[in-house]
């Protein structure tokens, strides 16, 4: 199911391709650095790489400068980013796939599980990039992606309304009833968090369910998840459970409000709190919404740590060019420029470390980013696409008070999955 051997030789010759640009990577053009002269003469031929239109543009001139320094021609196909991990499992397999592939870290279990995807050599190159970038595209002991970006939630407050970041949940709860009652013609929520009618968002509301201790899987020793045991299903989870319906019961979370309506209702003026990503930013400023971004506060005692999701490129198993798809992503899209580029369309931090530190100038990347050093990889487990379902259809079921025990319900939910899992 893993060509380790050949691949990893493959990789490692494109890390000293690498190395031998080093100095220059992250100087100069949109290209990293100009391919050596010896992986310039041994690479030819074509490369066809999956990419979604949100990173079309930079990734076009990043193609054109790979072209030009090595002669290897690069097709970009643009898809739909929720349908590339599933199309590439089809199609790899028969070799009509492409050579590389855009996508999320939580979707290495995945690929690596069904073998269409080979591990790349970073060597001395990862520490060019983030830790917990680098840990979120490892599985197995091996790291199957170079990765690009880093993003996770936080509080996003608008200081007109709330002047103090709140200490706990429970006094971001008082501090949004009290602005409610300050102006009620205009403030309608004490927070705002989107959420699906039918399966919530277990994503956005996860650092509260972690400050219960209640994390979806165990960490193993070598910071890997262990994704043969759900571990949430603890007296924190129910606890979870039944302070989630309880929020649920009180207005504090509305299954009516999604997260277009949150967007739109916190821009408004609607709430002193938005629970939200930087992808929401843009609007927030456009709306002149007065804010500041703040840690998740905790509602159960412990750390209310976000899920952190990193973007990256993944080199096909089958790819019969991984000399030039493997010196494309670690010499050209790992580098600071590109990085940068790429950061300035997606308002997602650079993986690379150089990069970050740059972005850092901006203030809500910082933020952010302070925020997303405390928090957690999403688990890249394949046993993780048999947790959301159920997840999100109890909590949804828990917030709009469809169960009389929240605690038992949450139980046969941990139960259900770990069925599904074994």
């Amino acid at each position: 199911m893993r060509k380790f051997l050949a691949v990893g030789a493959v990789a490692a010759a494109a890390a000293l391709t690498l190395s031998a640009c080093g100095s220059s990577a992250t100087t100069g053009g949109t290209s990293a650095a100009p391919a050596s002269a010896s992986a310039k003469a041994s690479m030819s031929g074509k490369l066809t790489v999956w990419i979604d239109a949100n990173r079309q543009p930079v990734l076009k001139t990043v193609a054109e400068n790979f072209t030009k320094d090595t002669g290897v021609q690069v097709e970009l196909v643009v898809k739909d980013f929720g349908t590339i991990r599933d199309d590439a499992i089809t199609q790899i397999p028969t070799g009509k796939g492409p050579d590389l592939i855009i996508g999320a870290h939580d979707w290495t279990g995945k690929l690596v599980q069904n073998g269409v995807v080979a591990p790349v050599e970073l060597g001395d190159a990862a520490k060019q990039f983030q830790p917990v970038a680098v840990k979120a595209m490892t599985y197995g002991g091996k790291i199957y992606g170079v990765p690009f970006s880093i993003e996770n939630i936080a509080l996003v407050r608008n200081t007109d309304l709330a002047p103090t970041a709140p200490a706990t949940w429970a006094d971001l709860v008082t501090a949004g009833k009290a602005a409610m009652a300050k102006d009620a013609a205009k403030v309608k929520y004490p927070v705002l968090v989107g959420l699906d009618p039918k399966s919530a968002d277990p994503y956005h509301l996860y650092p509260l369910q972690a400050s219960y201790g209640a994390p979806v899987f165990n960490l193993k020793d070598d910071g890997s998840y262990d994704g043969a045991t759900v571990t949430m299903g603890n007296d924190g989870g129910k606890q979870f459970a039944t302070d989630l319906a309880k929020w649920g019961k009180d207005g504090v979370l509305n299954m009516n409000i999604t997260g277009d309506i949150a967007k739109a209702q916190f821009t408004a003026g609607a709430s002193p709190y938005f629970l939200t990503g930087p992808w929401n930013l843009a609007d927030i400023k456009k709306a002149g919404v007065k804010y500041a971004i703040d840690p998740i506060p905790s509602a159960g005692g412990k750390p209310a740590t976000p899920f952190v999701g990193v973007q990256g490129f993944f080199v096909s198993a089958k790819s019969e060019n991984k000399l030039a798809a493997n010196t494309f992503v670690l010499t050209y899209i790992g580098s600071e420029k590109v990085q940068t580029d790429l950061y300035k369309t997606g308002n997602r931090a650079p993986a690379n470390i150089a990069a970050f530190a740059a972005a850092q100038s901006d203030a809500d990347v910082a933020a952010f980013g302070k925020v997303g050093a405390a928090g957690v990889p999403m688990p890249n487990v394949p046993a993780m696409d048999q947790v959301w379902s159920d997840w999100g259809t109890t909590e949804a079921a828990l917030i709009g008070q469809k169960e009389a025990d929240p605690a038992a319900a949450w139980t046969k939910m941990v139960a259900t999955i770990q069925g599904k899992i074994k």
